[in-house]
C-alpha cells in the first residue's frame, strides 16, 4: 500500500472485493463477520501508516474458518496496545482488533520491519 493518496480506502477497497469472492467460495458463519475483517484491515493498514515511515503491504488469505490478515511495514518496533484517549489521540485501534479476531501475533521480516498477523473468524 503506498504512503500517497488513501492507502486505508484502498486497502479496504481490495480487502472488499477479497472477501467478496471468498463468500463465493464459503460463505462467512455470521454475517458481521465480514464488516470485522474489514475493520481489522483497516486498523492493521492505519497504523502501519501512523506509525512507521515505509511502504505497508497487505496480503489475505481464505483458510478453514478464518481470514488470515497480514499487514507488513518497515518498522521492527512491534505493536503494542496504548492507553486508549477521548481527546481523539488514539489508542483503541489494539483492543479492538483483539476483540474481532480469534488469534494476533508479530513476525520480524528478515531484513527489517515486521508483520502483524490476525485471524478473523470466517
Amino acid at each position: 500500500m503506498p504512503r500517497t493518496g488513501r492507502p486505508t480506502t484502498a486497502a479496504r477497497g481490495l480487502a472488499h472485493d477479497f472477501l467478496r469472492h471468498a463468500a463465493q467460495v464459503r460463505a462467512p458463519a455470521r454475517p458481521e463477520y465480514t464488516d470485522a475483517v474489514l475493520m481489522v484491515v483497516t486498523e492493521l493498514v492505519t497504523n502501519a501508516i501512523r506509525h512507521t515511515d515505509g511502504p505497508a503491504a497487505l496480503h489475505l488469505e481464505l483458510h478453514d474458518e478464518h481470514i488470515e490478515i497480514r499487514v507488513s511495514d518497515t518498522s521492527p518496533e512491534p505493536a503494542e496496545p496504548r492507553l486508549p484517549r477521548t481527546d481523539g489521540s488514539g489508542g483503541y485501534g489494539w483492543h479492538l482488533i483483539d476483540r474481532l479476531t480469534t488469534h494476533t501475533h508479530t513476525e520480524p521480516a528478515p531484513c527489517g520491519g515486521k508483520t502483524i498477523c490476525a485471524h478473523a473468524p470466517w
